[in-house]
């Protein structure tokens, strides 16, 4: 039970997400399906929350003593891979966010994606679907470099 914790934990973390939780859970010995399952949850999860609330919790502390430079850079992040998401997308912004949350790069994912949404006022249902249908695609992505790299080793 506990790996299956820790993989569920692991890809709720920012910047990780389930790019190193899927990985890890199959490393540690979680069945692919299990862990692919545990970390879209997990991923998700946060994503209402940031949406909603992540842009305000920043703002507030973004001038506050030992938080603030990280808070800043939080929201400057945010709002970089925002524009730089508009500008690419103009009418195409699901798709853009879909695919920027999608392929599993630095600095992309569920976490910058939804706070990026969040800062450009995007609508919450197209933002939420756009997002976890790019939890999905970076599901299938990570997980099947996964199970070709564990392969490797293993033959």
């Amino acid at each position: 039970m506990k790996k299956y914790i820790l993989t569920f934990l692991i890809s709720m973390v920012p910047i990780v997400e389930l790019r190193g939780g899927i990985p890890i859970g199959v490393g540690m010995g979680v069945d692919w399906k299990a862990a692919v399952a545990i970390c879209m949850i997990g991923n998700m999860l946060p994503v209402p929350f940031i949406y909603f609330f992540a842009r305000k919790i920043l703002e507030w502390g973004k001038d506050k003593p030992v938080i603030g430079k990280f808070f800043t850079w939080c929201l400057v992040k945010g709002q970089h891979g925002g524009e730089k998401l508009q500008e690419k997308a103009g009418k195409g912004m699901f798709w853009a966010l879909l695919l920027f949350v999608g392929i599993p790069l630095p600095g992309t994912g569920a976490w910058t994606g939804t706070l990026a949404a969040s800062i450009l006022d995007l609508d919450f249902k197209k933002s939420i679907l756009a997002v976890t249908c790019g939890v999905m695609l970076a599901a299938v992505i990570i997980t099947v470099l996964t199970l070709l790299g564990f392969a490797a080793f293993t033959s």
